[in-house]
């Protein structure tokens, strides 16, 4: 179950403020998310996390997928269990590690192939597969698997890979099985031509709601504003935004 209510917009900055609701609870929009990347958000407890009002984590299936693994995730029943957290849960695809682990991995139309930062193992993520693992994982609102390219990456060689993410993406819908919420994921680099391309393609599947991806990668701070200002204006006004991988809420 996902249900948005939006409470109020801006129309000069696009802003908006929203209660989102999740199989496990409520969230107040705009929000910031904790990173819990294998199960615990580093230097503090779940109860801890909970007294700052935090009422979303973001976990990461990747590492999530190594490290404990799908068959101890199953046997402690889900994510929130694992980690004694009774709110909602984002977990990402996997594919940033994709990006930030070029050199352990190889990109091809079924899925990406990889090896294991952790021992050198080969491993598979195809966009059935992060859907599945994410459903094991318990996870409130999961990611589609995508590619997320160098910003300064061809243009050409951008194009391809968004036109990908779109096959992907509709794999991925295909896939679902279980109550998790869906997120397509908006690239296209810092070229606003590619952005409105993709949001063409995108923005017609029937999602959950959509994440903007492909920003904070390594471009200038204000071309990131740009694009994801322009990214914001593609997006359905009556789904919920997720704006990825922004570390930093300043």
């Amino acid at each position: 179950m996902l249900k948005l209510d939006l409470l109020g917009r801006d129309s000069t900055t696009l802003a908006r403020r929203g209660r989102l609701t999740t199989n496990h609870g409520v969230i107040e929009t705009p929000v910031f998310m904790p990173v819990g990347t294998v199960g615990t958000v580093k230097g503090i407890l779940p109860w801890q996390v909970e007294d700052t009002g935090a009422r979303i984590l973001l976990g990461n299936t990747y590492h999530l997928y190594l490290r404990p693994g799908m068959e101890v995730m199953g046997k402690m029943g889900g994510l929130h269990k694992f980690m004694q957290w009774p709110h909602s849960i984002l977990t990402d695809s996997g594919g940033y590690q994709v990006f930030s682990l070029s050199a352990l991995r190889k990109i091809e139309e079924e899925g990406v192939e990889f090896r294991s930062h952790l021992d050198g193992s080969k491993h598979r993520l195809t966009p059935e597969s992060v859907v599945a693992i994410q459903e094991t994982i318990g996870s409130d609102i999961m990611m589609v698997l995508d590619e997320c390219p160098a910003p300064d990456a061809p243009f050409d060689y951008t194009r391809r890979s968004l036109q990908r993410t779109t096959r992907w993406a509709a794999r991925s819908l295909a896939a679902r099985k279980g109550p998790g919420a869906l997120f397509g994921i908006l690239q296209g680099g810092v070229v606003p031509e590619l952005r409105r391309e993709h949001a063409a393609e995108l923005t017609p599947l029937d999602f959950d709601g959509f994440s903007i991806g492909g920003l904070s990668v390594g471009e200038p701070t204000e071309v990131m504003y740009e694009i994801c200002a322009l990214a914001a204006g593609l997006l359905p006004e009556h789904k919920p935004r997720y704006l990825m991988g922004v570390g930093k809420p300043a």
